[in-house]
């Protein structure tokens, strides 16, 4: 077993349809605790950049239970098929290669979609060459949207409970970024990178693809659909991975070991993953104490019971929150540019801009931009509050971080600084594993 710093600690892989590794899952049944906190990484390339992220996000956690009385903690990871570009910002965590945002893919990057995509290297490959020439002409614009929305999975593998929202389930729509013209995708994510705070390419006064003007500046766009692509591939295999595997896994330590209190913890999408586990955990199971989602990558909807906004049915996880015996808790962050800016923009459906400005239309908000909402009851507290006070038993709370999730370069924001003391601490209070 992999050495992160803490022990006991188990592993736990699934691939993209939810299936976890036998071995490991017999290892995770004998862990030698009371408590097991299970962290579900969200984008990410490889098992050794997941685990430095779990060395660094459990590193305060043996000093916090100090003095702590009957409590055995176990830690866990879970590792589940994603992708990271290199050029995505992670503060104070030296665990993962990055470069400098730049035109283009680096080699790293290109490798990471071929293993992401698998059986698809040449699109892969012509759509690095269409980014690193950005040629200026409609055309290559076009062909560049065939080829990357190929890479994805679409159809009826798609439907149903991995969306959201409703609006997502059998309502006979899209994302837009799966059917909207590509140019003008390609210029509103342009748009988007520079209100994260990006340097890029500046374009021609008036429409960017009007007759007889440039459009190489709108590759700087693509290269972020291609990015929100990959994304939208990730929301598909983390709700599958949370619903078909991880919720079932623990409804069967719920019998073999129903002594073992699980605490759930996600990052990015692994936070959907582990909000849509409630909704794969068997009726009865009431084994999962806590639920925290750091800088949760989905719909701030998707536990409402009825939807705001003109947005019809409910939250694909309206009642997945009474299934945990515990609190469900969001941490989220307004300096987090990549669901506060970007996310709004690739989440829309198809026809439902309401503004250039992406930032400005609520419906398409993330859950790591602003918590849980259209939830009632949904306690609302700074993080100095929760660690002064603690957290309610049970029930929704949303938790302001935004004190100490705060670091990180465009486009990303500070969505990927979490490893901080206050937020095990935090992990620790939710599940009231040490009092506050």
């Amino acid at each position: 077993m992999a050495d992160i710093g803490v022990e006991p600690y188990r592993e736990i892989t699934f691939d993209a349809d939810g299936d976890a590794d036998p071995a490991e899952r017999t290892a995770l049944t004998g862990v030698d605790a009371t408590d097991l906190v299970l962290f579900a990484h969200g984008w990410n390339n490889t098992p050794d950049t997941a685990r430095g992220l779990y060395r660094a996000f459990f590193a305060p956690f043996p000093a916090l239970l100090s003095g702590t009385s009957g409590v055995r903690l176990g830690y866990g990871g879970v590792t589940w098929p994603s992708i990271r570009f290199t050029d995505e910002t992670i503060p104070n965590f030296p665990h993962a290669t990055q470069t400098d945002p730049a035109p283009g893919l680096d080699e790293r990057t290109v490798a990471a979609l071929k293993g992401f995509f698998p059986g698809q290297d040449a699109d892969v490959d012509r759509i690095a060459a269409l980014l690193a020439q950005r040629p200026d002409a409609q055309e290559a614009f076009e062909e560049f949207g065939l080829l990357s929305r190929r890479l994805v999975t679409t159809g009826a593998g798609r439907a149903g409970a991995m969306g959201d929202l409703a609006a997502e389930n059998g309502q006979g729509v899209s994302a837009a970024i799966l059917t909207d013209d590509t140019l003008t995708l390609c210029q509103r994510f342009t748009a988007a990178l520079a209100d994260t705070g990006m340097p890029v390419e500046a374009g021609p006064p008036g429409p960017s693809f009007s007759i007889g003007g440039s459009l190489k500046h709108l590759w700087d766009g693509a290269k972020e659909v291609l990015r929100q692509l990959t994304y939208y591939e990730m929301k598909h295999r983390a709700g599958t991975v949370g619903q078909l595997g991880l919720g079932p896994l623990i409804g069967q330590l719920s019998l073999s070991r129903p002594d073992l209190r699980i605490h759930l913890v996600g990052h990015s999408q692994g936070a959907r993953l582990v909000a849509f586990a409630l909704k794969g955990l068997p009726r009865g199971a009431r084994n999962v104490k806590s639920v925290t989602l750091l800088e949760g990558a989905f719909s701030h909807y998707a536990f409402a019971e009825r939807l705001p906004d003109g947005l019809p049915g409910a939250g694909a996880l309206s009642d997945a929150q009474d299934r945990a015996d515990g609190p469900v808790v969001s941490c989220y962050s307004r300096s987090d540019t990549a669901l506060g800016v970007i996310y709004p923009l690739a989440s829309a459906l198809s026809g439902d801009y309401a503004s250039e400005l992406p930032g400005l239309d609520r419906r398409w908000w993330a859950i790591g931009h602003d918590g849980i909402q259209a939830v009632t009851p949904c306690t609302t507290l700074t993080l100095a509050e929760a660690l002064r006070d603690g957290v309610p038993d049970s029930g929704c709370v949303s938790v302001d971080a935004s004190s100490v999730v705060k670091a990180g370069g465009p486009p990303s924001g500070s969505h990927s600084d979490i490893c901080h003391p206050e937020l095990a601490r935090l992990v620790l209070a939710a599940g009231r594993i040490v009092r506050i």
